[in-house]
């Protein structure tokens, strides 16, 4: 199981809805729309400082 970054929900990835690639790591979505969410800030879903 893998964790949406967006939602916190958990998600199976050969199920996701979506799923992205940033710094080599792929990121699975329970919905287009948290992809879409993580896709433009993917740092403030992460933890990073977007600055």
């Amino acid at each position: 199981m893998a964790l949406d970054p967006v939602c916190k929900m958990t998600v199976e990835p050969a199920k996701a809805a979506a799923q992205s690639s940033y710094k080599g790591q792929t990121y699975y979505f329970c919905a287009v729309g948290c992809k879409k969410a993580f896709d433009k800030e993917p740092e403030k879903y992460l933890g990073g400082s977007a600055r």
